[in-house]
């Protein structure tokens, strides 16, 4: 049996219906009757061809157990629907529906379900690890949430237990307002149960997704930097893959920390992202959650390296090895072969807060994107320029927030303020607002001071808008220009409006100087092998 993920909810989206449907077909392939559930019938998984039983049903303990008394399936596979798949598994576990019923757990069990996702059990199980966490401490009435938050100090984070993309999460400055904030938090955990947590915010967060096998070989599938320092959920977050910011020695202790987690766990045979903060002065690593299952960030990851999480992680669930698994596309390499990549993939959120009138649109540890893109290139500048434009929010690249023509931005004192609160504050346009803040000559300083994001990503930022300016005081482009600006990831209709020309102006002049772009294969492992999944991405490369 396979639990689907449910209606499609902020914080859990078709990510889960492409991993459920990807298990389905390659148990299916493996020789495995499938009874899927899932209470959404406008997905792909619930196609009458994806498994031999489809169940389009609440996805509750009390529907389930019916489905299971009837279907009487040998294993559970709980860790491909997402955070309502784990949150029910364990409510069948404890109404004891798998114990009465024979069923068993596969991919992860029950224990190693509640040591992810219990707040407490995770940090005693870390601790027994010996890897580092906020200091936090746990609270079940708001007595006890005011209690702990004295002891940590303000500010703090509250996070509570069994929950799906943040929610009920938050940020409390002080004792005012973290009563109303620590209430919400334990009626949104499924246990009434929150972590009160010393504040990260401001420090630098990574993600890793991490495969193990029931042989214990584990494998680091993809690292994933957030551009916005902790603070902002990942969801809301632009993240890029691999991580750009960190030497070889502090990934590879990030790596060993990942994998010592995993262990730890107990996820015995599937994925997991685990996630980590850094402080951007001292260094100091440590680990933030782990989702013991595969996770919105899994089809970011598979996407980026052509690595198949999903499939992959079913596979392992019925008793596969890494070392026994080929990989689909250079038919060579098994799974257990770490994908190496040779370009940088940016994934941007995409937010609809007209939609939701009564929002605040700034963002914090709480979930609030529908959507996301994802761009790939050869640099940063260019995927990040490349996922800009697929938003479909009518940007061109790296646009102004404030004005259509970018010679109109001038650094009066209404435009500064505006720009200043809009880079403060996270908020959907505030990547726009940083190409803003330097058209005005703020410094990287003044903008790290003010954001914390990473130098190196306000540095890139600043090299697209040193050449933006260069080509608007251009008369023409020359080749080498035109050329670089493509690098950079400028668009045609970009160019055009920077230069007050007609798109078709560029393309020709593109044409005639003989710049084309060239595709480059998604390969898992930077050529090393020939690749026969024809998986591609433009790009201008010289």
């Amino acid at each position: 049996m396979i639990i689907g993920s449910g209606p499609i909810v902020i914080g859990q989206a078709c990510e889960f219906d492409y991993s459920g449907t990807q298990a389905c077909k390659v148990l299916m392939q493996e020789g495995f009757q499938v009874v899927l559930v899932n209470s959404n019938p406008a997905t792909i998984m619930t196609d009458p061809a994806t498994a031999d039983r489809t169940y389009i049903e609440p996805i509750t303990v009390e529907a389930i157990t019916k489905i299971i008394a009837r279907e009487k399936p040998d294993a559970l596979l709980p860790t491909l629907g997402g955070q309502t798949a784990l949150n029910v598994t364990v409510g069948l576990a404890a109404a004891g529906v798998l114990k009465k019923y024979k069923v068993e757990t596969i991919g992860a069990n029950i224990q190693a379900i509640k040591r992810g996702e219990d707040r407490r059990l995770f940090k005693e199980t870390m601790q027994k690890a010996g890897i580092d966490l906020p200091k936090s401490d746990k609270a079940y009435t708001l007595e006890q949430a005011k209690e702990a938050a004295v002891r940590i100090g303000f500010p703090v984070i509250i996070r509570p237990s069994f929950t799906l993309g943040g929610t009920g999460g938050s940020i409390a400055y002080n004792a005012e307002e973290f009563r109303a904030l620590a209430k919400q938090g334990l009626e949104s955990s499924m246990i009434s149960e929150i972590l009160i947590e010393e504040s990260v915010a401001g420090w630098k967060e990574y993600e890793l997704e991490v495969m193990r096998d029931k042989k214990d070989n584990v494998v680091i599938v993809c690292s994933i930097e957030n551009f916005d320092p902790m603070g902002v959920h990942t969801g809301d977050s632009i993240t890029v893959a691999p991580q750009q910011t960190l030497t070889d020695r502090e990934y590879q202790a990030m790596r060993d920390d990942a994998i010592t987690c995993i262990r730890a766990i107990g996820v015995e045979t599937g994925g997991s992202n685990i996630q980590f903060g850094v402080h951007p002065e001292t260094g100091r690593r440590v680990i933030i959650e782990m989702n013991p299952r595969v996770s919105r960030s899994s089809a970011l990851a598979s996407k980026a390296t052509g690595f198949p999480i999903a499939k992959i992680a079913a596979k392992l669930a019925v008793g596969y090895t890494l070392d026994e698994i080929p990989n689909d596309i250079t038919k060579e390499t098994p799974a257990c072969f770490e994908p190496s990549i040779d370009y940088c993939v940016v994934k941007i959120p995409r937010f609809t807060f007209e939609k939701f009138p009564q929002a605040s649109p700034e963002l914090t540890v709480s979930m609030k994107s529908v959507g996301e893109a994802m761009a790939i290139g050869r640099t940063f500048k260019e995927a990040l320029q490349k996922g800009l434009r697929s938003l479909e929010i009518k940007k061109n690249g790296l646009d102004s927030a404030l004005f259509a023509d970018v010679r109109d931005i001038e650094a009066n004192v209404a435009v500064l303020e505006a720009i200043k609160s809009n880079v403060r504050v996270p908020n959907p346009e505030r990547i726009f607002y940083l190409g803003d803040a330097l058209r005005c000559n703020m410094t990287i300083d003044e903008l790290y001071d003010a954001t914390k994001i990473d130098r190196w990503f306000l540095y890139n930022i600043k090299e697209i808008i040193d050449l933006e300016k260069e080509i608007v005081s251009s008369d023409n482009l020359p080749k080498e220009l035109l050329l670089k600006a493509k690098e950079y990831g400028f668009g045609d209709r970009q160019l055009a409006a920077l230069l007050k020309k007609k798109e078709e102006d560029i393309l020709a002049l593109r044409r005639k100087l003989g710049i084309k772009p060239r595709f480059k294969l998604v390969d898992t492992c930077a050529a090393e092998f020939r690749a026969f999944t024809p998986y591609f991405y433009s790009t201008y490369e010289r």
